[in-house]
């Protein structure tokens, strides 16, 4: 497995907020994806002049986590349930969300650290 891109990842119930804060940082928008998995989501991917990264979606609660993009996502999976990592959908839900540009899972830790694994199927800066 190779990681492509590591970064934040903050849902909020206030992603318009969140991203008026990053702008004034000198973050610009690059990705907007709607509709993602149960909860109908927007993700918002954001880069500076440095390179770096940080997304926002809008969500029903407050969570931070990292967001590691990876070249094949059941292998990370595997790897991160072979560490104690489980997917944190319920059961009727427990299936890799597909956008369309990417494909994801939510893993959290035996001790409650998240990461959001995805891999992209369409290239987006």
């Amino acid at each position: 497995m190779k990681i492509t891109t590591f970064n934040p990842l903050i849902v909020t119930k206030d992603s318009a907020s969140a991203i008026a804060l990053f702008e004034e940082l000198g973050f610009e928008k690059r990705h907007e994806k709607e509709g993602i998995g149960i909860n109908n989501t927007t993700d918002v991917r954001m880069k500076d002049a440095n390179g770096f990264h940080v997304d926002v979606s809008q969500g029903t609660g407050e969570w931070m986590m990292i967001r590691m993009n990876v070249d094949n996502l059941e292998e990370a999976i595997e790897f991160l349930e072979a560490r104690g990592f489980h997917k944190a959908r319920h059961e009727a839900a427990n299936k890799t969300v597909d956008t369309g540009s990417s494909k994801f899972n939510i893993m959290v830790s035996e001790t409650g650290f998240i990461i959001a694994v995805s891999q992209h199927i369409k290239d987006h800066d």
